[in-house]
C-alpha cells in the first residue's frame, strides 16, 4: 500500500541555520497524525515542503507526486491551511464558495453549505462580521469540502478560544476523516488533540525525535507512578523524564525499567504531553530564540 507520504532523509538549511536535519516520515492512508514541536522545531518548513513551497534535499512523495516538480497537480488532489491562512475581509461566504468552484476542479459547493450548516455562519456573512473562531470553521467547510485524500493544517486553531477549537475538531473529525483519507496537523496543543491522533511525530530542533502510533506508546513506554520512598530507586534506573501528577511523582522510561523499580511503582499510561517533555527541549528554556 502506497504511503499518502513518504519522506526520507530531508534536510533544508536557511543559510547556517538548520531547519530539517535527516528527517524521515511516513503517513499511510487513514491516520490522523499529529505534528509536535516547539517553535523553531522545523514543523513549518516541513509542513510547506510537503506541498511544494520549499525544495529539500533528499527523497519526497507526496501522493505519489513530486511536490515542488508536480505542484499544480499535487494542489488539486490535497487540502492546506497554513499557519498564516486568512480570508479576505470584504467578501461574503457565498462568494467565497463560488470562488472556491472555479478555482478549485475537486471543490463541491453543495458540500461547502452542507459543512456550513453545522456552524453558525450564513452565507450572507462577511467574513470580517465572524469571529476567530467562525472563519476558522468556514475555513475548513471550504477546505474539506475538496475532493481530496490528504489535508494539512498547520496550527488551524492559533488562538481561538477553546469551545472554537473543540467545534473546529469535531468538525474534522466527523466529517472528513474516513478511513481512507489522512490528516496531518502542526499543533502546540497536544492535551486538545491527543484523542484525535492515530500518530505522533514529533520534532526537536530540525530531527525527527520519536514517530510512533498511539498504540505503540502504550507497548514501548512505561511510566511508573510511585511513593517518595522509591525516589533514589527510580533516579538511578535513569528515567526520561520525572514529573508530579495526582500528588505522587511519576517516572517514565523508554522501555521496560529493571525488574526490581518496575515492583516499585504502579504502571500508568503516559501522555503525549509527557512524552513531548521528555523527548524535546524548549529553545526558550535554553536561551535560545523560539
Amino acid at each position: 500500500m502506497m504511503n499518502l507520504i513518504e519522506a526520507k532523509n530531508l534536510t533544508l538549511r536557511y543559510g547556517k541555520k538548520t531547519a530539517l536535519n535527516d528527517v524521515s516520515v511516513a503517513v499511510p492512508k487513514g491516520r490522523v497524525v499529529g505534528l509536535l514541536g516547539h517553535n523553531g522545531a522545523g514543523k513549518t518548513s516541513l509542513m510547506k515542503a510537503l506541498v511544494g513551497l520549499l525544495p529539500v534535499q533528499g527523497e519526497l512523495t507526496v501522493l505519489g507526486l513530486q511536490p515542488t516538480r508536480d505542484r499544480q497537480q499535487l494542489l488539486e488532489q490535497l487540502s492546506y491551511i497554513p499557519d498564516v491562512a486568512v480570508l479576505p475581509r470584504w467578501a461574503r461566504v457565498h462568494e467565497l464558495i463560488t470562488l472556491m468552484s472555479r478555482l478549485q476542479p475537486k471543490f463541491s459547493a453543495e458540500r461547502a453549505r452542507a459543512l456550513l450548516r453545522r456552524t453558525s455562519v450564513g452565507e450572507g456573512d462577511k467574513v470580517k462580521s465572524l469571529s476567530k473562531g467562525m472563519v476558522a470553521q468556514t475555513h475548513l467547510a471550504l477546505i474539506a469540502a475538496i475532493d481530496a485524500k490528504l489535508m494539512i493544517l498547520d496550527e488551524p486553531t492559533l488562538g481561538l478560544d477553546v469551545v472554537s477549537r473543540k467545534s473546529f475538531y469535531e468538525m474534522l473529525i466527523d466529517e472528513w476523516c474516513d478511513g481512507e483519507r489522512s490528516v496531518l496537523i502542526s499543533t502546540h496543543q497536544v492535551e486538545e488533540v491527543e484523542a484525535l491522533l492515530s500518530d505522533v511525530v514529533m520534532l526537536d530542533e530540525g530531527r525527527v525525535a520519536l514517530s510512533i502510533s498511539l498504540e505503540d506508546i502504550d507497548r514501548r513506554f512505561v511510566a511508573l507512578n510511585h511513593d517518595p520512598a522509591a525516589a533514589d530507586a527510580m533516579a538511578a534506573a535513569h528515567p526520561l523524564l520525572r514529573y508530579r501528577e495526582q500528588g505522587r511523582t511519576t517516572a517514565l522510561f523508554d522501555g521496560a525499567p529493571p525488574e526490581h523499580v518496575a515492583s516499585l511503582g504502579q504502571r500508568v499510561r503516559p501522555s503525549l504531553v509527557d512524552l513531548f517533555m521528555a523527548l524535546t527541549r524548549n529553545p526558550a528554556l535554553n536561551g535560545k530564540q523560539a
